[in-house]
């Protein structure tokens, strides 16, 4: 018995369903720049455990810096074919505003910089998993919703033992960095695998 065409999610538009499935199989490379980023930032911080206060959070802010500016070029590439960007850009500017204040205040307590950190891992991840259920099944929505639970997750995690070690903390970070940046591997390359299938002809594919 042949089954029928996907249904798209309740609440969702087909065409914006389709718009928004589209925008991230073209910017597929954005989303694997953020993931390679993450594991980078990862391996960073097992390396150097004992690393300082100071230098962890310029880690941090460079990291945020970095994938704050990605989401934002993908907003723009998004706004400029009349597609839906307002998750992008919501989450590109969250990232740059908690990457300049980490910055700003590198010599601060570590428990507001836990506090600072759980808060833009919580609001980071809803931003995905909301923005997941805007995208096709077939592009990948799953993979968009863990990294968006690994972010919950990890957020909750040190609300749970604000006063955790450095250490501790810093191996937190790394697993969590290297989990969500391997999660968007995976979905960056479900994406382009998609877009090389549904490009119009003469168009230039990706190598």
């Amino acid at each position: 018995m042949s089954t029928g065409p996907t249904v798209p999610s309740a609440g969702t538009p087909p065409d914006r369903l389709t718009a928004m499935s589209a925008a991230l199989a073209r910017n597929w490379w954005l989303v694997a720049l953020r993931g390679v980023a993450s594991i980078l930032f990862g391996i960073i911080a097992l390396v150097s455990p004992i690393a300082t206060l100071y230098v962890l959070v310029i880690f941090f802010s460079a990291y945020m810096l970095v994938d704050g500016i990605a989401d934002i070029v993908a907003a723009v590439r998004a706004a400029e074919r009349h597609e839906r960007w307002g998750f992008l850009l919501a989450e590109g500017l969250l990232d740059i505003l908690v990457g300049v204040v980490a910055f700003l205040m590198p010599g601060s307590a570590l428990l507001a910089f836990v506090y600072l950190t759980a808060a833009w891992a919580l609001v980071t991840g809803g931003l995905m998993i909301a923005a997941a259920f805007r995208l096709h099944l077939d592009h990948g929505r799953w993979w968009l919703v863990l990294g968006g639970v690994c972010s919950v997750l990890f957020g909750i995690a040190l609300l749970i033992n604000p006063g955790v070690s450095l250490i501790v903390l810093t191996y937190w970070m790394a697993g969590y960095a290297i989990a969500f940046g391997v999660l968007m591997l995976i979905l960056a390359f479900r994406l382009r695998s998609r877009h090389v299938e549904f490009a119009p002809p003469g168009t230039a594919r990706p190598a």
